[in-house]
């Protein structure tokens, strides 16, 4: 499968109130709608927006219409309501291969870097974050890179997230990110299979790291993954063993043990502003 082509939508409101999972957040902006990296156990594929699609998730991408007045005119109304925390993004990646032409993304943060709120949350598996550096650099510690790195077994990645960036990639940007003094933490979210190197190679590139599993970080206790058959492609892999919430539980406590107190999360609390 190729990159899908994205298709613009109409110009349509970017901020969209934060419930669920992320309540804590102001808002949700999702600056696309589909995503191209196509993540076997992406929870967004049991959701109305992937269920009610002719065309399978992973193979269609919508770039929202992104026209700077307006979005300017629906910032400024969400600042002056008071503190502002965003995350992005809940439902896509915003730097999914489609931004690289697109740039919804870095319109949008050429924006909020201008007018910054109180925090900004930027989720992401793409080294491409590191095109926007200058903006990210302009809103210092109001803003986080929280890039997904799952497990350091890359014929793992191959198998569960064939269309995703490579693991080195991801590492090298984060250690990019940390060296232009942009926050970031790496989201071992959802934990996969993992070699007993990871814990320590996690430690050595980050300073701050959230896990989540299958069974609680799905947005429905388990159930979505459950749908998409996540334990079945784990037996497929060879790994079924691995398939229980005691893996993410091991791994924390590995964690724990060789970096420094309040460096690691699990679940909801590591992703919160």
């Amino acid at each position: 499968m190729s990159a899908a082509e994205p298709v613009k939508k109409p110009a349509v409101r970017f901020l969209n109130p934060a419930s669920g999972y992320l309540t804590g957040y102001s808002y949700t902006l999702n600056p696309y709608v589909g995503c191209s990296f196509g993540c076997s156990y992406c929870y967004v594929r049991r959701m109305p927006v992937a269920i009610f699609r002719n065309e399978p998730w992973g193979e269609w991408v919508e770039a929202k219409r992104f026209e700077e007045q307006p979005f300017r005119k629906e910032w400024g109304r969400a600042l002056k309501k008071g503190d502002v925390t965003v995350f992005m993004s809940s439902a896509t990646d915003p730097y999914q291969p489609a931004e690289a032409k697109e740039q919804v993304t870095r319109r949008i943060l050429e924006v909020i870097a201008n007018e910054p709120p109180m925090f900004l949350l930027l989720q992401t598996r793409s080294p491409l974050v590191l095109r926007d550096v200058e903006l990210l650099q302009k809103l210092g510690d109001r803003v986080r890179v929280s890039m997904t790195v799952e497990t350091d077994l890359e014929d793992v990645r191959k198998r569960l997230t064939p269309y995703a960036p490579p693991l080195a990639a991801r590492l090298r940007a984060i250690r990019e990110l940390r060296e232009s003094g942009i926050p970031v933490q790496a989201a071992v979210s959802p934990l996969l299979p993992y070699s007993q190197q990871f814990a320590q190679l996690i430690a050595d590139h980050v300073e701050r790291v959230v896990v989540d599993d299958f069974f609680r970080g799905d947005g429905s206790g388990g159930k979505r993954s459950a749908q998409l058959k996540m334990e079945e492609r784990y037996r497929e892999i060879g790994h079924e063993a691995l398939y229980a919430p005691q893996t993410a539980d091991r791994f924390v406590d590995e964690l724990r043990a060789i970096m420094p107190r309040g460096a690691v999360y699990f679940g909801h609390e590591g992703f919160m502003p």
